[in-house]
């Protein structure tokens, strides 16, 4: 996990907050903070230039609070109000529950969001960047209630039965863990933020290179027209192919791997992309998922990604996968200690 200050600091967003389309940049032709005249940069071969490094760290829920409703934007009283609410909150609260959707759920007194690892805990605020808050109450801005769609019934089918397992076999082995606990798999494109939510993009005539800073997870994604690969070939991180829509980078992926379970998905999953400059320091990312076999509807999600001098640092999982050990092992405690309670 990555420190940027000793404290959470909630920062008002308000430039990038009012949801402006890559439209409004395009015919304003200025720069979102400073209102000066700004043009997206060129690489040597005459592409937009979207490399660098970019920060993710939106306190934004990726899925609308119930409180908010159809709003889709706050006002500035109402943000000022929010904000102040999750500085009370976030004071005496560990990391866990300072991250993704938990943050704003829980300090609203969302009562389906529960203490984040209540038994063990987890880490201190003091360990965790710093957050940003702006007028936006949804990552998700498809469909417009701004939050993900109900799963189709064999979905929810399979999601019973992958709890049903987990409440019998939490930890036989630790092939019974997820993905993450194994330090085998994170998912990419990466949406949500605040915990090395951080990615480098470098580009090629050939190719446009994005590399997370979580599972330090790095794509190749060819832009010269070459074909898919087969169908029957699956990645963990599926198959992608880039093309230049004006300044836009739009990304295509498909051919997930069915163990992968992007999101929940199925291996019949496409994810579609789209990078824009929108000035000198903010990357739009609007990531679509579409998988009929899941969600009843494709779903998306914006995000505004904050251009950072800071590095990427190596994701060391596996080295410091200490808790496995102690997952696995007290697995074995709660059996003896039941089989001897028999």
């Amino acid at each position: 996990m990555r420190t940027r200050r000793n404290t959470v600091v909630i920062g008002m967003v308000m430039a990038v907050g009012m949801v402006l389309t890559v439209a409004d940049i395009a015919s304003a032709g200025q720069d979102q903070e400073s209102g000066r005249y700004w043009s997206v940069p060129r690489t040597a071969d005459g592409q937009p230039d979207l490399q660098g490094i970019w920060a993710n760290n939106s306190a934004t829920p990726l899925q609308r609070p119930e409180q908010f409703g159809e709003k889709a934007v706050l006002t500035d009283e109402e943000l000022a109000e929010l904000t102040q609410l999750i500085e009370e909150f976030r004071d005496n609260e560990q990391a866990g529950d300072l991250l993704g959707d938990r943050l704003i759920q829980q300090a609203l007194g969302n009562a389906t969001f529960n203490d984040f690892d209540a038994e063990t805990g987890n880490y201190n605020a003091f360990w965790l960047v710093d957050r940003e808050l702006d007028n936006r109450t949804s990552l998700v801005i498809e469909p417009s209630n701004g939050r993900i769609p109900p799963l189709t019934p064999s979905a929810q089918e399979r999601a019973e039965a992958r709890r049903a397992y987990a409440r019998e076999h939490p930890s036989d082995a630790a092939e019974n863990r997820g993905h993450g606990d194994r330090c085998v798999h994170f998912e990419a494109p990466r949406i949500s933020a605040g915990y090395n939510s951080y990615l480098q993009i470098l580009q090629t005539p050939d190719y446009v290179g994005v590399t997370q800073e979580m599972g330090h997870i790095s794509r190749m994604i060819p832009v010269d027209g070459r074909a898919l690969l087969a169908s029957g070939i699956r990645l963990w991180t599926g198959d992608s192919r880039g093309y230049w829509d004006g300044d836009t980078l739009v990304v295509e992926t498909s051919n997930y791997s069915g163990v992968a379970r992007f999101q929940g998905a199925t291996d019949s999953l496409r994810v579609t992309e789209r990078y824009t400059r929108l000035d000198a320091d903010t990357l739009e990312h609007v990531v679509t998922m579409n998988d009929p076999n899941t969600w009843t509807e494709p779903w998306t999600v914006r995000l505004l990604l904050e251009r950072t001098e800071d590095a990427i640092f190596e994701y060391a999982c596996h080295e410091g996968n200490y808790a496995m050990p102690g997952i696995l092992g007290g697995a074995r405690a709660e059996e003896r200690a039941a089989a001897e309670n028999e």
